[in-house]
């Protein structure tokens, strides 16, 4: 069996929560979650994210409204979105007379990677708080709205937006889906191609047949609406670094 702890338990155990109680969280315990945030690892101590933390109740019903109409966005106690912003140290650079070269898609990696790790570090200090939080991917969705609700400026991209608030018991009694099996996710050494044999024994669901399951999760998921309009999105984006 494998080592446990508080810390591993809590792992273990947290799940995305979509449905939150009427009860507030205390001033203190936001300072704790966005301290927790500050204090993830991040590249050569940069800290390459900006954290907004969206409070007017209209700029939620917008968000909510852009990201696939989901009403608990909006309903949401505390919402953050994690921006990957490589922009404010080249600004610096530029206030400092450092003469920086262009911002590239390698500086933007790199700040997605720091905020998604920020995040992580904020629904962790969340959940061992009692309080549950739900990542919301729609936010990479209709570029053009979410620089407008948000006021991005170039280069900065909204690499994901967290909701949080305490789970209703439905939720704490929901059980969390579960997880592929280590032999299938951890590779030795280097990135081993898996046959079909072994992609249907990762990926294949209890009680349904594979096939179907698997044709209708494409059709739902990869092939969707949404789907689409997020590869447009960041292609946008991606745009400003040329």
């Amino acid at each position: 069996m494998p080592t446990e702890n508080e810390m591993l338990r809590q792992l273990a155990q947290r799940k995305s929560v979509r449905v939150f109680t009427d009860r507030p969280i205390a001033q203190a315990d936001r300072l704790a979650i966005l301290q927790a945030a500050a204090e993830a690892p991040t590249a050569g101590c940069q800290q390459l994210y900006t954290i907004i933390d969206v409070q007017d109740p209209a700029k939620k019903q917008q968000l909510a409204d852009s990201c696939d109409h989901q009403p608990f966005i909006a309903a949401a106690p505390l919402v953050l979105v994690f921006c990957a912003d490589p922009l404010k140290w080249h600004d610096a650079y530029r206030a400092a007379g450092a003469d920086p070269r262009p911002l590239g898609v390698g500086d933007l990696l790199l700040a997605v990677d720091d905020a998604l790790i920020a995040a992580q570090n904020a629904v962790t200090a969340a959940w061992s708080l009692g309080i549950g939080s739900c990542y919301i991917g729609d936010i990479m969705e209709n570029r053009e709205q979410q620089k407008a609700i948000l006021g991005l400026p170039d280069k900065v991209f909204p690499a994901a937006m967290l909701v949080f608030g305490y789970p209703t018991a439905q939720q704490l009694a929901r059980p969390k889906p579960r997880r592929e099996a280590l032999c299938h996710i951890v590779h030795t050494d280097a990135y081993r191609p898996m046959e079909d044999a072994e992609l249907r024994e990762m990926f294949a669901p209890e009680d349904a047949d594979w096939q179907d399951w698997m044709c209708r999760f494409c059709a739902r998921k990869f092939n969707s609406d949404f789907s689409r309009e997020m590869t447009r999105s960041v292609q946008a984006f991606l745009e400003e670094f040329h």
